[in-house]
């Protein structure tokens, strides 16, 4: 199967899932079928799939993985302060663990081709990353999935995740091992230390999660500073002092990339980091 028969036989599967989209029309242009994948992938909710979906879609995303192109930490400038920066899209970095900026649901970004990275990370992972968060918060849509659910040994919580915490999960079609997603504080109005203490827990309970698994690398994205209006220049400080302060309390080998998107971002990171 070529990767352009895959990709026509993973957006009529998913179309055929829907009896709204059923007359939907496809486009030709394979720009416009990549897009429209990705829209299914994010609406759809997570429910029991066949092995032949999964199958095709996997090989489907690990080509797509690899014409991007992977970066290791070998293709990462080490900075002066131990850390290493690096800009550009977080799905393509193969290390330990990559953090997600989650919401409190923890399943992903249902908004389709939004440019939040939560919405990122999912569309590259699959929608089985979607399925393992949905057994991990114990929302149950079908005794099929219930029964999965009874198999599973991760605890389920059954409530939405608190500000601050992290949980993990496999990456699947990530470059990655691991994909740790924590929920940041949402901004309203003027930052308040309480919103700071939030989004230092986020960077402490990803360490402690990433030690828990002894993991050796873990990428930080820009938690909060997106669709959740956390000052930019604010919260580098916080994630780089938090880090720094984990790793006086707690020495260890794991390295600590900071990975940025926007030059903004890149720009206060790199003067912070010296």
């Amino acid at each position: 199967m070529t990767q352009a028969e895959r990709l026509a036989f993973l957006i009529k599967y998913l179309i055929s899932e829907n009896n709204e989209l059923k007359s939907f029309h496809i486009p030709v242009e394979e720009k416009a079928r990549k897009r429209l994948l990705r829209s299914l992938m994010n609406i759809r909710p997570p429910k029991p799939v066949t092995k032949d979906f999964l199958n095709i879609q996997d090989e489907y995303l690990q080509r797509e993985k690899t014409e991007k192109g992977i970066i290791s930490l070998a293709d990462i400038p080490f900075m002066k302060s131990g850390f290493y920066l690096w800009q550009g899209d977080i799905t393509r970095l193969s290390v330990d663990a990559v953090v997600n900026a989650a919401n409190s649901a923890m399943l992903g970004c249902f908004v389709p081709c939004h440019g939040c990275i939560d919405n990122a990370i999912h569309s590259a992972a699959g929608i089985e990353l979607r399925l393992e968060c949905s057994r991990i918060m114990g929302k149950k849509l079908s005794m099929e999935e219930d029964s999965m659910e009874k198999e599973h040994s991760m605890k389920k919580q059954k409530t939405e995740e608190l500000t601050g915490k992290a949980k993990i999960t496999q990456a699947y079609n990530l470059p990655c091992r691991y994909v740790l997603h924590t929920v940041g504080p949402i901004i309203y109005g003027k930052i308040t230390k309480r919103d700071c203490n939030l989004l230092s827990e986020c960077y402490r309970s990803c360490l402690e999660l990433a030690a828990e698994y002894q993991l050796k690398s873990i990428a930080f994205c820009c938690i909060s500073t997106g669709e959740f209006h956390f000052p930019n220049e604010t919260a580098a400080k916080i994630a780089i002092q938090t880090v720094k302060d984990y790793q006086e309390k707690n020495p260890s080998d794991m390295e600590v990339i900071f990975n940025v998107f926007k030059d903004c971002d890149y720009k206060i990171y790199k003067q912070l980091l010296g």
